[in-house]
């Protein structure tokens, strides 16, 4: 067996593999996903530029391209024009060929054009790093054999299938398919773990996709986001600024009248405002009309208790046939999912002028108060007193 400059024992190439890959992993998530595609956070320019030259020598992915294939994910999320929707094309084609589908996007020269703008177009990208990209991992894979000898082969296999697995596969298929939802956006964005670990905080892809232009992907306080130590760590060191992060809404106790404040808190924050109505209108009502529901039609309640806090657009022709039969047998479950149907429409009105979204909200406050259901008057109450908190950024 040849070795190269460095011979170490067995644990220790390991450990250099894992801290290798885990670098990419940082570069992705901060660089060309949190800085470059949602504009989270500004880098300074040598944090950028060492990202660029990491990522060129790791993937040989060109930062214009994996910004637009991602920014028409998000554009076109679970429908057939989205580069790799595991709803669409199937888990396995994502979770395996997940490169394929990103190469395919990237190639196509309508989505560079419309999602590409205010990436990096200098000298060195136009001429190094998107031109000989090749280049990069070949000369990854020249340090790996002289630094490590025969298992710097091994180590390079690894960096060259870590970022297809875990982000192309692992992300975008699973992660649109399996895991717990804090939100309901409109589309199938799961949590993979509440730990950002290994996937650098990329595992929290249903908050991601709640707040797409937040820099930190951790919401509730068990959540973990790796990704967002190091975006921390650098804001400290003056290396990085962050822009935006998600807001969080509050109640002001004193504040009972509805107005522009309350209208914007709700707009900015309605996946939050929806996931509160889920857990203190909805699933109360569900819990309340299960325990006195005859042994006919339990069954149909439990069966559609998470149907009832879905977002619409996700649920199949078979499932709202048994949403449907659970609200036929119940007067106040189906009046809090309309309410909740209602609530949505507000903020769905393309067009509406903000005096009219007032009129709507307050309108929609007046018919929840006079509904005779105590959670949905107790949630109105507290809708009246929303607010945002500005969040302290970095």
């Amino acid at each position: 067996m040849w070795y190269g400059i460095l011979q170490l024992p067995i644990w220790a190439y390991i450990l250099i593999t894992l801290a290798l890959t885990h670098v990419t992993i940082v570069g992705v998530t901060v660089y060309l996903h949190r800085h470059q595609a949602h504009r989270g956070l500004d880098l300074h320019p040598a944090v950028a530029h060492f990202f660029r030259f990491w990522l060129w020598l790791t993937t040989g992915m060109a930062t214009a391209e994996w910004v637009a294939v991602h920014r028409k994910h998000h554009a076109k999320c679970e429908t057939p024009d989205d580069p790799h929707s595991p709803q669409v094309v199937g888990l396995n084609e994502v979770l395996w060929r997940g490169t394929e589908l990103y190469r395919k996007a990237a190639a196509d020269e309508d989505t560079l054009a419309g999602y590409a703008h205010g990436t990096p177009k200098d000298w060195i990208e136009r001429n190094l790093y998107t031109r000989h990209r090749r280049l990069g991992v070949a000369l990854m894979a020249a340090i790996d054999v002289l630094c490590f000898g025969a298992v710097g082969v091994t180590i390079w296999a690894v960096q060259m299938v870590w970022i297809p697995f875990w982000a192309a596969g692992v992300v975008n298929g699973v992660g649109h398919f399996f895991g717990y939802r804090n939100y309901e956006p409109a589309d199938a964005s799961t949590n993979l773990v509440p730990w950002g670990l290994i996937i650098g905080g990329e595992e929290l892809h249903n908050n991601h996709h709640a707040f797409p232009s937040s820099a930190r992907f951790s919401n509730k306080r068990w959540e973990f986001d790796l990704g967002w130590l190091y975006i921390s760590t650098l804001a400290r060191l003056g290396l990085a600024r962050v822009k935006r992060i998600a807001p969080q809404p509050a109640i002001d106790a004193g504040k009972t009248e509805v107005d522009q404040d309350t209208v914007t808190a709700i707009i900015r924050a309605r996946v939050h405002v929806m996931a509160i109505y889920a857990r203190e209108v909805i699933m109360p009502t569900a819990r309340e009309e299960l325990a006195r529901a005859d042994e006919s039609y339990r069954g149909f309640i439990k069966r559609a208790r998470r149907l009832l806090v879905r977002e619409p657009s996700l649920i199949s022709e078979r499932n709202q046939r048994r949403l449907e039969r659970a609200l036929s047998g119940s007067d106040q479950l189906a009046l809090v999912y309309q309410h909740k149907q209602r609530l949505q429409q507000i903020w769905h009105q393309s067009g509406a002028t903000r005096e009219a979204l007032l009129a709507n909200l307050r309108e929609w406050c007046a018919h929840a108060e006079a509904s005779g259901v105590a959670a949905l008057q107790e949630f109105s109450q507290r809708l009246r007193g929303f607010t945002l908190v500005q969040p302290t950024v970095i």
